[in-house]
């Protein structure tokens, strides 16, 4: 009897492991046909794309579309006012010319294609938007009607959206034409470029290179000519840093200077770091542009939370000279050579053309990276992160982050004890990824605060206008940026702060910049150090940008600024 109930009991722990197996084996298959339906879907809107373009090549035999696609946002915007090009003509070539960019560096997720069926009525209506027939890309995390947000998650797959996000609106209410939404990486938390679903984006100037992230397929679409205007997010660098890597013009806007209205965001109800969403275009005048059409009575109505702050059109266009300050590195992270010298080079520039530049140090940069920056954005250690991975393959390059925040706290804490001597700001992050009661988390933004107004204080003792500093570059190779979350240290902190920033690309890589990195220590030399030399090496030729920072509601200073930076370095670039 006792080797029958023995035999039993193995019996059923054999049926209820193989059923586990079974279920197990079955959720894996059917994630794995969705997202096989998911490219298959992807497939056939880039060649509905096609077929549109040639259509429309076939109706017009003599379209010249190098004409339409060399031309600056305001030129295109001129042409289409006065009817010497039709929406028709500019979309077309656009729709054209991003797909044989993502047929490059795969960049492109959806085709809009109903907005392209509505270009006809566009002609017949008298009313013309400061966008007016201007085609704009969009980033997947931001709602489109009847179509997917997917953070490159597969349980997003097959749900399209309601309604467009309110900065989607106001874009059709002033013209524009959303044709495209663009790659991210999964969950959005990094700053390379891949998901399971839709594969990796790569660089345009190097495949071998990330475009950066998580705007990465926006940075990638406009640097290869096949958009001219992109709409990104950032929660901590998100539109600069692919700004940066692939030489275009970004710009984070002071948080709820946009509305956020139709936005997924990566971490819900976090508020240690505040997230952006901005305009990414080729020149500094466009961002200007897109910020002007955006910041109109129809973005006000549709979401009331939005401060009603018309764009300032005077102090964008100011010509007083600027009092600036200024870093190279903030004593955390220690920039490239490249970078390096594209700050004191843009410095000196300024200087040279009547401008104040005073140094600036950011107060307490290791305390806010070690202890306030995990305490308040994985407070509760990464459990609202982690649960949209559930169930989901992993994107190989997130893959040893999410199993260090899924492991127990003690072994974290072993971990931090062990890497210490050869990874100290590693260590130090580690050891304070644990849990926070409601008190803890309280007493974390309480020191935020006073941060930020300790930050103000010296800002304003400084008597400073603006602050020009390193952004991150220049491009990483694909899969570092997933090892070097320290480097992240000069963007996110001013989401934080929640200023407005934005990168301007003023030069590139030298041979004599990849010669002096063979030498590169950093400030600690250790782990992370080693790791950023080998990730921005064999760099030579790629876009350096730099960082232009304000004041929080001052996006028109910050432009003003960036486009200062901008025409300098273009006029230094002239006479080389």
């Amino acid at each position: 009897m006792r080797m029958n109930a023995t035999a039993l009991v193995s019996a059923f722990l054999g049926c209820w492991i193989a059923t586990l197996l079974l279920l197990k084996w079955r959720r894996k298959r059917q994630v794995q046909d969705k997202i096989a339906k998911a490219r298959s879907r992807r497939e056939g809107a880039l060649q509905q794309m096609g077929r549109a373009a040639q259509r429309f090549q076939e109706q017009n035999p003599n379209h010249q579309p190098e004409s339409i696609l060399s031309l600056s946002l305001h030129e295109l915007c001129q042409k289409l006012g006065d009817g010497s090009l039709t929406p028709e003509t500019v979309f077309y070539t656009y729709v054209d010319k991003a797909l044989k960019v993502t047929a490059d560096v795969n960049c492109i997720v959806d085709y809009i294609a109903e907005n392209g069926s509505q270009l006809p009525r566009m002609n017949s209506e008298g009313k013309k938007g400061l966008l007016y027939g201007v085609p704009v890309s969009i980033k997947d995390s931001i709602n489109c009607k009847g179509y997917d947000t997917t953070l490159g998650f597969a349980k997003r797959l097959f749900q399209p959206a309601a309604e467009d996000a309110v900065v989607v609106q106001v874009l059709k209410h002033q013209g524009a034409i959303p044709f495209v939404k663009t790659n991210i990486p999964q969950s959005l938390l990094s700053f390379d470029c891949s998901n399971p679903i839709f594969g990796s984006t790569v660089h345009p100037l190097d495949p071998t290179k990330s475009p950066g992230g998580s705007s990465g397929g926006e940075g990638a679409l406009i640097k290869s000519g096949g958009s001219i205007l992109g709409i990104g997010t950032d929660l901590g660098g998100s539109i600069r840093i692919p700004s940066a890597f692939c030489g275009i013009c970004g710009l984070k806007p002071t948080s709820n200077r946009i509305s956020k209205k139709g936005i997924v965001p990566c971490v819900a109800g976090q508020k240690g770091a505040y997230a952006g969403l901005g305009p990414m275009a080729r020149d500094v005048d466009s961002l200007a542009l897109c910020l002007k059409a955006l910041l109109c009575k129809k973005m006000f109505h549709l979401d009331p939370m939005v401060p009603p702050l018309p764009f300032n059109e005077q102090i964008y266009t100011s010509s007083a000279p600027l009092r600036i300050g200024y870093h190279v590195t903030n004593s955390y992270f220690m920039p490239s050579p490249s970078m390096t010298r594209a700050v004191l080079e843009t410095k000196e520039l300024l200087e040279i053309n009547g401008h104040v530049l005073v140094p600036f140090k950011p107060p307490h940069i290791v305390h806010f990276m070690s202890h306030l920056f995990p305490a308040s954005f994985l407070g509760d250690c990464g459990a609202t992160l982690l649960q949209p991975f559930e169930g989901e393959p992993i994107d190989p390059n997130l893959r040893i982050n999410i199993q260090m925040i899924k492991l127990p706290y003690w072994i974290r804490r072993g971990l931090s004890w062990i890497i210490k001597p050869i990874a100290i700001r590693q260590s130090r992050t580690l050891s304070n990824l644990q849990e926070r009661s409601v008190k803890e988390l309280w007493k974390c933004h309480s020191e935020i605060e006073e941060y930020c107004r300790e930050f103000t204080e010296e800002w304003k003792r400084l008597e400073l206008d603006v602050l020009l500093c390193p952004a991150i570059g220049p491009a990483f190779k694909s899969g570092f940026p997933g090892k070097l979350t320290e480097v992240i240290s000069n963007t996110i902190l001013y989401n934080y702060l929640d200023f407005p920033a934005g990168v301007v690309p003023v030069t590139t890589v030298t041979k004599e910049d990849e010669e002096e990195l063979k030498s590169f220590k950093g400030h600690y030399n250790d782990l992370g150090d080693k790791l950023f030399a080998k990730a921005v090496k064999e760099s030579v030729g790629l876009p350096v940008a730099v960082q232009c920072v304000a004041l929080p509601w001052q996006e028109e200073l910050c432009l003003r600024f960036m486009k200062e930076v901008e025409k300098l370095s273009r006029e230094k670039s002239r006479k080389q």
